[in-house]
């Protein structure tokens, strides 16, 4: 990007927060005065709450409402996956009904896709809707479903043809969350947090203006939409999905942190995460070790990688081209690289490591990123899927077999 743009943009945005940002706001309000601004959502068309700017343009907008100490904009399934699908393939009507409530976050979205015997293999699901009239008639069970217990709607793939191949059978829908036949039951991780959940569907309705894609052209669909969690991994866009906030608080109690929005347990941005980990180094005195500055260096360079990656899959996307295999590069190189960073930080804490709680290494957060960080190697599609997808898409090598078709 042109560095004159680039000051533009950074002059438009302080600009603009100079005059809005007030903490004392309720967080709903501040919320919908990022989105009408198109500021929290840049790269969106201005017709959807945006400015039609690129992903390098949205680094800076992020940057810049952090250096003015304001609150970002909604995180999560619905702004990470539901938005830009509907975007791409969405209906008139379907952007009409859902977008705003996306954009401003007053409606949550979860995603309901795993299942008990089809998470890697998520085409062998077995969760079915039947036509009935006008509508779909669901029963199956989802898992791993991040915010079920508090999500308004969900994105769900679901089979429509018993008697079509695997990856032919399957359908797309947007499911309303409060209904009487879906049921969630919460999954306690070792963290403490039950973020996940199993759900229950049990003549579910869904209808049928809810579709999105064709009927039994719902992989397509699906595997689009998995394409967008994976470009959403940038080390350098803030990673998380908000808690079950209260929109009528002022959002300097969220911004704060004396109110948890629940996302200070998930992954640091790179930046933040190489931040942290200097000053434990630094802090330990661990910073003087050859061996350890070497282990670190390594950890910032699978950071940079994961961020060139991240830009390259940015790039093909603005360009009308599909995602390919940085997407998933850039994947396996973050979990990679925090994988380590979560070594390297137990390894020069020593005993302190072990702790967990207000009084432990940066306030109990190093030790809440380390016990989660092992779920990054299966969230947004496992490390084993990425490898295959870099092996059959950029090195040409042959497809793994596949039993079914």
């Amino acid at each position: 990007m042109a560095s004159e743009q680039t000051d533009d943009i950074r002059a438009e945005v302080r600009e603009w927060l100079a005059r809005n940002w007030d903490p004392r706001r309720p967080l709903g309000e501040w919320w919908s005065m990022l989105a009408e601004s198109g500021w929290a959502f840049p790269d969106h068309p201005t017709e959807w709450s945006g400015r039609g700017l690129t992903h390098d343009a949205t680094r800076i907008v992020a940057e810049e409402i952090d250096a003015a100490g304001a609150y970002g904009p909604p995180r999560g399934i619905a702004t990470m996956m539901v938005a830009p699908l509907l975007l791409e393939l969405g209906t008139e009507a379907q952007k009409r009904q859902w977008l705003p409530g996306i954009l401003d976050g007053s409606t949550v979205w979860c995603q309901l896709f795993s299942e008990p015997d089809a998470g890697s293999d998520l085409a062998g699901l077995s969760t079915t809707a039947v036509a009935d009239g006008d509508e779909w008639i669901v029963k199956g069970q989802k898992v791993w479903t991040s915010g079920a217990h508090y999500a308004k709607w969900a994105i769900l793939v679901a089979r429509t043809d018993s008697e079509a191949k695997k990856h032919h059978g399957l359908t797309f829908f947007a499911i309303d969350m409060d209904q009487p036949g879906v049921e969630t039951r919460p999954l306690v991780q070792m963290s403490g947090d039950a973020e996940f959940n199993e759900v229950f569907l049990n003549d579910a309705v869904v209808p049928s203006a809810n579709r999105i894609g064709e009927i039994n052209a719902g992989w397509p669909v699906t595997l689009r939409t998995l394409s967008y969690e994976r470009h959403s991994l940038d080390p350098e866009t803030d990673a998380g999905i908000h808690g079950r906030l209260d929109l009528s608080l002022p959002v300097d109690a969220y911004a704060s942190g004396r109110i948890d929005d629940g996302l200070r347990g998930f992954m640091p941005k790179g930046s933040e995460a190489w931040a942290m980990l200097r000053d434990v180094l630094a802090e330990t005195g661990a910073i003087d070790d050859p061996v350890v500055r070497q282990e670190a260096m390594r950890i910032y360079s699978w950071h940079r990688i994961a961020g060139f990656a991240a830009l390259r899959a940015a790039a093909r996307t603005e360009a009308g081209v599909e995602i390919g295999a940085e997407a998933s590069l850039g994947k396996l190189a973050s979990t990679r690289a925090m994988r380590a960073w979560r070594d390297l930080a137990l390894r020069v804490l020593g005993p302190q490591g072990t702790l967990s709680g207000p009084e432990s290494a940066l306030g109990g957060r190093i030790h809440r990123i380390c016990v989660t960080v092992s779920g990054l190697s299966i969230a947004g599609g496992t490390d084993e899927i990425q490898r295959n997808i870099i092996g059959e898409q950029a090195l040409g090598l042959p497809r793994e077999p596949r039993p079914t078709a």
